[in-house]
């Protein structure tokens, strides 16, 4: 584990109810000819929650707050469950072997890392998933499910593919997973301050959390 990372997922029942989603850093010039020239800053997306909008009683915010303490606010990260976005398949179906390819066999190599694809064609973006859901990991060989942990096991904490000796993939085989998972990050602040009267009136505070790149 690491030293400065918690494998401890944020309550799910504020999660389900928080606002965020992906971001993205572009540079954009404006040239005499009124034509743009664009340029990614960030080669990954970071993603970005407002856990604060999930937080409906007093029970719950005084759950977050122990859970903020215990993080020491910043300093140490996290596992969240993104309600949109934590399969290596579609929403509504169940993650299967074949859901992503994460590699080609080449008779020597034996680790892969989790991926899942998003798009179609030359502009499919891959993001490496690190935070896999314990138990959900399922890894097939040219469409054959492996048995765990006799043949392949899954660092959970990494989301580190490892074949046993013996099962390493041939030359050309396509190795596929199919996976839950949860991004890491932090929170994105030091202090969270909270109004007791106004959050008895309906004002939420606010959380803020932030993906970390692994």
């Amino acid at each position: 584990m690491m030293s400065d990372f918690h494998e401890v997922r944020f309550p799910l029942d504020v999660a389900r109810g928080a606002r965020g989603g992906p971001e993205r850093l572009t540079q954009v010039v404006a040239l005499a000819s009124g034509r743009e020239i664009r340029n990614s800053r960030w080669a990954h997306s970071r993603r970005r929650y407002d856990a604060g909008v999930g937080v409906r009683t007093l029970d719950a915010l005084a759950g977050i707050i122990a859970f903020f303490e215990e993080r020491r606010g910043r300093l140490y990260g996290f596992r969240w469950r993104d309600q949109l976005d934590w399969k290596s398949c579609a929403p509504s179906l169940q993650p299967s072997a074949s859901d992503q390819t994460i590699g080609v066999g080449d008779g020597a190599t034996a680790n892969f890392l989790l991926a899942k694809d998003y798009g179609t064609g030359t502009a499919t973006y891959r993001r490496t998933i690190h935070k896999p859901w314990p138990g959900s990991v399922l890894v097939a060989v040219d469409g054959v499910l492996q048995a765990q942990p006799a043949q392949v096991s899954c660092d959970t904490a990494t989301g580190r593919v490892t074949f046993a000796s013996g099962h390493v993939p041939a030359p050309g085989a396509s190795v596929t997973a199919g996976f839950a998972f949860d991004v890491p990050v932090r929170f994105d602040t030091d202090m969270i301050e909270v109004d007791l009267s106004a959050f008895e009136a309906g004002e939420i505070p606010r959380i803020p959390v932030v993906e970390i790149i692994i």
